[in-house]
């Protein structure tokens, strides 16, 4: 698939406990907190004229529920008019629309897009553009719950289900590699966009602003945007520097 949209370079606030954090390897017990106001980060995300934040509610992403709603109202407003996605314990049409009630422009579904994809097709009927699967593999197959399983199930086979339903976007995430700062999983997500006709956002494993405008070299084969938090957060990338880039 090739890009008809900006690529775009999507910042992201990880929520346990209501802070701001980053898990390595999708592990809860290596959580590094790096800020107890998220609302402030996200403002100052915006300032830097980002078009998107990305939203993960680590706690609803365990326990199957938005837990994190407190902060997520937060970082809506504080982040003024820039579009927030959300992800983390959706699983049920009731809760995509209580979810988008809050505000958010997207929200995306990981569990339950692997469980019950006619659950995903229905909902991305419901509120067109609006919903964005979400693929977090290890090893090539599919972690469902918040990280905590792996099937049995590959990449390539979930996307396809989503072919013609709709959904806005798909994120692909390289566990192995997600707060590791060791580059991100390029060629393999170009590949995955290859093979279908849907946006994919590469997640996982950024590590410097190089890794950012390699990744935009991908946006001819469909790649169409990247998310990073742990580089941020430690300084590796500088976001405004990076932003620019990608702008020229």
């Amino acid at each position: 698939m090739t890009s008809a949209t900006p690529f775009e370079l999507i910042p992201a606030i990880d929520l346990l406990g209501g802070e701001c954090v980053r898990l390595s390897q999708g592990r809860y017990d290596q959580a590094t907190v790096y800020d107890s106001d998220p609302c402030a980060v996200a403002s100052s995300f915006a300032a830097l004229g980002v078009r998107r934040l990305h939203v993960v509610d680590l706690d609803g992403a365990r326990l199957g529920a938005v837990v994190n709603r407190e902060a997520i109202a937060g970082i809506i407003a504080a982040a003024d008019c820039v579009p927030v996605q959300l992800g983390g314990g959706i699983r049920s049409l009731e809760a995509v629309e209580t979810a988008l009630e809050l505000g958010l422009s997207r929200v995306i579904l990981g569990t339950v897009a692997l469980r019950d994809p006619v659950l995903v097709r229905e909902a991305a009927r419901r509120f067109p553009d609006q919903v964005v699967v979400g693929i977090d593999a290890r090893e090539g197959r599919v972690a469902v719950e918040g990280w905590l399983e792996v099937s049995e199930t590959t990449a390539v086979d979930v996307a396809r289900q989503f072919e013609d339903a709709g959904v806005a976007a798909l994120i692909y995430t390289d566990i192995a590699r997600d707060g590791m700062l060791t580059g991100p999983a390029l060629e393999g997500t170009a590949r995955l966009a290859d093979e279908i006709d849907i946006p994919v956002i590469v997640s996982g494993g950024v590590a410097s602003e190089e890794d950012v405008v390699a990744a935009a070299g991908y946006a001819s084969r469909g790649v169409a945007g990247i998310i990073v938090g742990r580089a941020i957060y430690t300084g590796a990338l500088e976001l405004g520097s990076a932003l620019a880039r990608i702008a020229c």
